[in-house]
């Protein structure tokens, strides 16, 4: 008990191990990770200002919720990726334990915040298309200012119950991390402490706030083909689904890496699967987000124009 005591007042920190041991192939990834993240900040950014100088969206709930949605994307990455960057450059690969559990923290914010805001834009889209009589006082700015500051408070609440559970681990044995980043699964394999109570957490409370959201999304769309399916015109019926095809790739990007990994106990992952899912959803959604939400919408293609248009008239 003494030397486990000991242990643990000396400890400093964990070692981030990464994708490699090789400089040659960690040379490799800092370019190309280093232009993803920029390109994530750079669409991210955009998309904000774009739609915070253009009152006229912002009081649109669709952009509303794609302005908040930039923002979580733009925190996710930056919680992860300029750490990561750092220790692929100078090959120290260290964080401090109250690092590592800031990070944990916002990370999880940020993931928790995008899990809701998801759903709150498939909520706005079945309102907008099986009720569009109702849709301006159901969807009112109001309304839409109360379930965004909803999606961050509940994603801080849910944060601070996983931080809470590690920061009573005690670390007496390796303090090497097979990831990247500080995340929940690696932590929980390295506490020599009695885990349960946070497997519990993970698998219940985690489970019922990825499906919870991702079961409201489901069920506004089945209403959603419902209501298309019954619209006459075809054209109408393309419009229809035209609004709801950026939502949707962006649901199943993010969703199609969360569920495999942080719905099972951390004894069943898989090192390198780990590593490639959260690339996925740390780096390519985020960077992906702006560009699919962008590319086909006419009024973001506007408001382009009106901001090029005032910086040559400078």
């Amino acid at each position: 008990m003494e030397k486990e005591q000991e242990n643990q007042t000396n400890f400093a920190g964990f070692i981030l191990l990464g994708f490699s041991s090789s400089p040659e192939f960690q040379g490799l990834l800092f370019p190309v990770f280093l232009c993803m993240y920029l390109l994530c900040l750079l669409g991210n950014l955009l998309i904000i200002l774009l739609i915070f100088s253009n009152t006229s969206l912002l009081h649109v709930p669709m952009y509303f919720f794609l302005c908040h949605l930039s923002l979580a994307d733009l925190g996710l990455s930056s919680t992860i990726v300029p750490k990561m960057l750092q220790n692929l450059l100078s090959h120290t690969n260290t964080i401090s334990y109250s690092g590592c559990l800031t990070q944990v923290y916002f990370f999880v914010i940020f993931i928790a915040t995008d899990n809701f805001l998801l759903a709150s834009m498939a909520y706005d889209r079945y309102v907008a298309i099986c009720h569009p009589l109702r849709y301006t006082t159901v969807m009112s700015y109001r309304c839409c200012i109360q379930l965004a500051a909803a999606c961050w408070f509940l994603a801080h609440v849910h944060s601070l119950l996983y931080v809470l559970s590690v920061s009573d681990f005690t670390f007496c044995a390796s303090r090497e991390i097979p990831h990247f980043f500080c995340d929940f699964h690696p932590l929980l394999k390295l506490s020599c402490s009695d885990t349960s109570s946070a497997e519990v957490l993970l698998v219940s409370e985690g489970t019922a706030i990825l499906l919870g959201p991702l079961f409201l999304i489901l069920f506004s769309y089945l209403f959603i083909l419902f209501k298309v399916f019954k619209i006459p015109s075809g054209l109408r019926k393309y419009k229809a689904f035209s609004t709801c095809s950026s939502h949707l790739t962006t649901v199943a990007l993010f969703y199609g890496t969360l569920l495999g990994i942080y719905i099972r106990p951390s004894s069943t992952y898989s090192g390198s699967k780990l590593k490639i899912a959260s690339i996925l959803y740390t780096m390519v959604t985020p960077m992906l987000n702006p560009f699919i939400y962008s590319l086909r919408n006419s009024k973001m293609h506007e408001a382009m124009k009106k901001i090029v248009n005032r910086v040559y008239a400078l």
